[in-house]
């Protein structure tokens, strides 16, 4: 389809909301607001033009309708999240630039590099090991893991195999940031909110035992998926191994440069797990770390200016969240759960699965895990328990999803972009193949969660 049709098309959008009257309770900024937003994600859904290019003018419509004012459209530029995203590119930068992650890469390979399927889950258990310990689940994804399985898909060759390695990472960050209390920090404020909102009381040790079998299968079951959806072009590499203690002997010992870039990320990852203590924000570690890079020359100033991809994810990311934010502070969000909700009838629990499919298919709506939360989170909640569903059952389930939901898009959470923005799979295969791991998701935390937090006591 031609561009200008595509935009067309996503104007439609935005124009059949706007031409509907604002319901009770939302105002008309508000409903402005929504209509440019609909046409924003229509154009990226369309592709009609750059998505950066298509947040640009979404944001010039909210300023030209009155839906937005510029300090507003500002406020998601300065959004922590939006830097650490920035961030973790020029920590991946570093990585590259520096050929430890060739290095890593290629102790990886040897291990694990007899088949494309068993290198990726070995990827995966490896963020299995660190993710109870690093609540920013960007700072893990950009700051640990992507400059690693970016340096593999460069190594190893061949775009689908990038791809695959890509999805592979990306969508077990997701599901680990399901799995523990403090693996995504957003949860946190739902353990927050459901005590506020229903009395239910969430320890780390309750989470981690609920979301362990479970979050086990999907671990398990995704990497599989995404193997037969997305099959690279080697399948197996029976002399990877030997190839990769031929260069491990080629890159000799680890230079200057890979011996202060190791210690800064080993101190970023110390910091980032031990936030309870010293109470240093993920974003603020990633800018200590990355200052300490450029005082010690790891890399310069020039460089930081030269790596696109950070300064794109800054304007579209930072335009989506700024957007959320306002439609949250409108009442849109909420207006949009409560009507939801007061058109279900049943059973609570059949009640509560339906609020469940139907909160984590909103996140299309989303560029945050954090702002979903804190719209819908303790409408929902309350909407479920209101309609007879067990109250911590309810908490627990939301809480999984509002993680589990980050798989739908390329704008979902932190890591899509990073991940993403690596350019190994288009945006139609990334949003078609997070639509079937969304259902996989379903299937597995709902038909065998279900059961198991009943024999585990949970409801």
């Amino acid at each position: 389809m031609p561009r200008h049709y595509r935009l067309l098309a996503a104007l439609a959008c935005g124009l059949l909301i706007w031409m509907i009257p604002a319901p009770d309770g939302v105002s008309a900024q508000g409903w402005r607001l929504l209509a440019v937003f609909v046409a924003t994600v229509a154009g990226m859904m369309t592709q009609a033009l750059e998505t950066g290019a298509v947040v640009w003018l979404g944001l010039a419509a909210a300023i030209l309708t009155g839906a937005m004012t510029p300090a507003e459209v500002l406020d998601g530029f300065s959004n922590s999240i939006v830097w650490l995203i920035v961030s973790a590119f020029l920590f991946s930068h570093a990585v590259a630039a520096t050929g430890m992650g060739k290095r890593v890469a290629w102790h990886f390979i040897r291990a694990f590099g007899g088949r494309t399927l068993g290198l990726g889950y070995a990827l995966a258990a490896a963020e299995l090991i660190i993710a109870p310990a690093v609540p920013a689940n960007t700072a893990r994804a950009g700051g640990i893991l992507f400059p690693i399985v970016s340096s593999l898909a460069q190594v190893c060759g061949g775009r689908r195999l990038g791809g695959f390695l890509m999805l592979n990472q990306f969508h077990a960050t997701i599901i680990l940031s399901a799995m523990f209390l403090t693996a995504m920090s957003g949860n946190p404020l739902a353990v927050e909110l459901a005590a506020k909102t229903t009395g239910a009381r969430i320890s780390w040790g309750l989470w981690a035992v609920a979301a362990l079998v479970p979050g086990l299968v999907s671990l398990a079951a995704t990497p599989w998926i995404l193997y037969r959806l997305h099959p690279p072009e080697e399948r197996e590499s029976p002399r990877a191994a030997a190839e990769a203690v031929r260069q491990m002997e080629l890159l000799g010992p680890l230079s200057g440069p890979e011996r202060r870039l190791a210690a800064v990320l080993v101190c970023c990852l110390l910091l980032w797990s031990s936030s309870a203590l010293h109470r240093l924000d993920a974003t603020t570690v990633a800018w200590l770390g990355l200052s300490a890079l450029l005082l010690s020359g790891v890399i310069a100033w020039r460089e930081v200016l030269g790596v696109t991809g950070a300064w794109d994810a800054l304007i579209w990311f930072g335009g989506l969240i700024g957007m959320a934010e306002a439609m949250a502070r409108l009442g849109v969000s909420a207006w949009l759960a409560g009507a939801l909700g007061a058109r279900l009838h049943g059973p609570g629990l059949w009640i509560l699965v339906i609020l469940s499919v139907i909160y984590f298919y909103a996140h299309y709506g989303f560029a945050s895990l954090n702002a979903q939360i804190s719209a819908l989170y303790a409408p929902f909640l309350a909407a479920a328990v209101a309609a007879g569903a067990p109250p911590l059952l309810s908490s627990l389930l939301l809480g999984f999803f509002s993680s589990l939901n980050g798989a739908l898009t390329h704008y979902s959470t932190g890591p899509a972009p990073i991940y993403f923005g690596a350019g190994y799979v288009d945006q139609a295969a990334w949003w078609k193949l997070g639509a079937v791991v969304s259902l996989l998701h379903l299937a597995v935390w709902i038909g065998l969660g279900l059961p198991y937090w009943k024999l585990i006591g949970v409801w």
